[in-house]
């Protein structure tokens, strides 16, 4: 029996010699694609749709180049950059002199932004290609949310890039023939997609139905999300009376009111209700953020597969690196370990908000620290605010980004949910359209029913600007917005920048009206071979 298996093996081993020379044998079959040719039912879509918010969380969760949370503050009007701390990717974004076609921000931006738009392109052409096992509502639905990611990413092209390729249809093979649609052609697309979205996504009561394979609720899109987000494009687009009407809508809805009280896991212990939002435990709507439009979540990975993605670095950006002072333990009330790649500059510390600001109290800026070892000799004195250690060691910072977790004290990671939309930004934007419109006290009324949450003075008509606006927009939403973009949407950059980011220390050099946009990546122009992907002018 022995010897018949050798034969029999024998025989099988020529049979390939002799197969393998035929020529059907060379014959190409494609077992890979840039698309997947069909998604074939709800389970399929489905899928596709938690990898859009996959691909989505990168933008936020990006850790290869540790500084890229700076990028998108640092050299602005908010904050800067420690010498010691720098990390690479962010330095291009004060010292402008350094900023040029080949930008690894740049070129990150522009790729996380086609490869979310692909997706969402693939989802919207299988969903109208279905024709069973879905209603039109269900389609709608998920094509609703497809959009929603594919206008959130061309909206961010917008305001970096002016002018790009506009795509709405999957790619299937290599495309070099690529050039730039018009804004207004861009702008009406995020229109139309958002418009789409208001009119078939979810209401935010049904979002935490959904749950991942974990059985945690998952943040979908919901329609007041596609509100806010529409104000947003109409004023880059200048339309600020409907911007209006859609922050109207979402604040008139009932659905949400400005937090005001105390509540949550810590309610008990010293604190404020505007901390009270950036506690982890309490940012979700679930878990009572009664000002929550939008929360991407995030789940401890040791403990839930794929909780998070990448390694968010916004803690150790924002964050003061005490642990370096002799006497200094990293714990949990002082946030874990920050490494502070950013600095606030001295216009947020020591000019921009009232006295009696909530948003200035102690438990949202921390400018004094204690020595918390209780073995050192100095046990419970305050660290002397002076000298270089306060560039970075015990620099004022933001609590927004506090998390410890006892496990992994280092923290490379941050597990910690990131609040993307609430109802204080509405409010601004809604100030912002009444603003741009003339309704001088309509705008003043909105901003001092804001502030009013804060324990902040009233704003009169006089006193509205666009600075005034952008200055509350630094009050309330420091460290949570994207502040560069907010101030390329705005059209300020280079002013804003000039009067405020004026510390001698890394200081702001060659920012000039070119900055307003980001440079094309020349990556992306160099293979565009059959067509001209124009740069953007000074590049």
């Amino acid at each position: 029996m022995k010897k018949n298996l050798i034969i029999y093996a024998g025989i099988f081993a020529l049979l390939q010699i002799f197969t393998s020379c035929k020529k059907t044998f060379l014959k190409e079959e494609v077992y890979s694609s840039y698309a997947p040719e069909t998604l074939a039912d709800s389970l399929g879509l489905e899928a596709s749709i938690v990898g859009l918010h996959n691909q989505f969380s990168t933008f936020f969760s990006y850790s290869d180049q540790q500084g890229w949370p700076s990028v998108w503050h640092a050299g602005t009007d908010i904050a800067f950059v420690p010498p010691s701390q720098k990390q690479g990717i962010e330095v291009p974004y004060y010292d402008y002199t350094q900023l040029i076609s080949t930008d690894g921000a740049a070129s990150y931006s522009w790729s996380w932004a086609y490869k979310l738009i692909n997706n969402a392109n693939i989802i919207n052409s299988n969903v109208d290609n279905l024709s069973t096992g879905m209603t039109q509502t269900n389609k709608n639905s998920v094509k609703a949310e497809a959009m929603f990611f594919r206008a959130y990413a061309y909206n961010t092209l917008a305001t970096l890039f002016g002018k790009v390729p506009l795509v709405t249809a999957p790619l299937t093979a290599p495309k070099t023939d690529f050039v730039r649609a018009s804004l207004d052609s861009v702008n009406n697309q995020i229109i139309a997609d958002l418009t789409f979205g208001v009119n078939n996504l979810t209401e935010i009561g049904a979002v935490g139905s959904k749950t991942n394979a974990n059985g945690k609720p998952i943040a979908r899109p919901n329609k007041y999300m596609a509100m806010q987000l529409l104000a947003e494009v109409y004023l880059r687009a200048n339309k600020p009376d409907l911007a209006e009407q859609q922050c109207l809508a979402i604040i008139n809805s009932g659905k949400f009111s400005l937090v005001n009280t105390r509540y949550g896991i810590r309610a008990a212990q010293a604190g404020d209700p505007f901390s009270d939002m950036f506690i982890y435990g309490n940012e979700r709507r679930s878990q009572g953020n009664k000002e929550a439009i939008w929360v991407m979540e995030q789940e401890n990975p040791s403990t839930v597969t794929g909780g998070i993605t990448n390694n968010p670095q916004q803690r150790r950006n924002w964050g003061a690196a005490y642990y370096q002072i002799t006497g200094m333990t990293i714990c949990d009330s002082l946030g874990g370990r920050g490494i502070a790649r950013m600095r606030l500059t001295d216009w947020v510390v020591y000019g921009l908000y009232d006295a009696a600001d909530m948003r200035n109290s102690s438990y949202n800026l921390r400018r004094k620290f204690y020595i918390n070892t209780p073995t050192a000799a100095n046990y419970g004195q305050q660290v002397p605010y002076t000298g270089a250690d306060t560039i970075f060691k015990i620099a004022p910072h933001t609590t927004k980004w506090y998390q410890y977790d006892p496990n992994d004290v280092f923290g490379f990671a941050m597990i910690k949910d990131f609040i993307l939309m609430r109802l204080g930004e509405t409010y601004l934007l809604l100030a912002e359209a009444q603003f741009k419109q003339g309704k001088l006290p309509e705008a003043a009324a909105t901003l001092t029913t804001l502030r009013a949450r804060s324990n902040a003075t009233a704003v009169t008509a006089a006193q509205v600007t666009l600075n005034f606006i952008l200055d509350e927009r630094a009050r309330e939403l420091l460290a949570e917005e994207n502040r560069r973009m907010t101030l390329m949407r705005t059209g300020t950059l280079v002013t804003r920048t000039a009067l405020y980011n004026t510390q001698t220390i890394n200081p702001v050099v060659g920012l000039t009206s070119k900055n307003l946009l980001m440079p094309i990546p020349k990556s992306e122009i160099d293979l565009n071979k059959d067509a001209v992907l124009e740069q953007n002018p000074g590049y």
